[in-house]
């Protein structure tokens, strides 16, 4: 059980020092997607969707960049769809 945590420990470790500036990005998109998600849940049924989309469209934009950079194609096509689909979300919102 021990190595696991050494193990994860070792693979963090060495994608901070292979890019420190994509490490900052994902840990940021990270914080948003959590904050997101907690926000959504202690304020279910009328979360501030206006406030929240924005900041989760960012955090899904950030995500793409760090796949890209990656060269992770899924990853980077399951984030550029989120933004794409959550920004006529918004629009639509701000619209209708």
């Amino acid at each position: 059980m021990n190595d696991i945590f050494i193990n994860t420990f070792k693979w963090i470790k060495d994608d901070w020092y292979s890019n420190r500036f994509r490490f900052c990005v994902e840990l940021i998109a990270w914080g948003i997607s959590i904050g997101c998600s907690i926000t959504m849940a202690l304020t279910v049924p009328t979360p501030p969707l206006l406030t929240l989309y924005p900041i989760w469209i960012l955090g899904c934009g950030l995500y793409a960049w760090a796949a890209f950079t990656r060269k992770s194609f899924g990853m980077l096509a399951n984030y550029l769809l989120l933004t794409t689909i959550d920004s006529i979300g918004l629009i639509r919102m701000l619209t209708g």
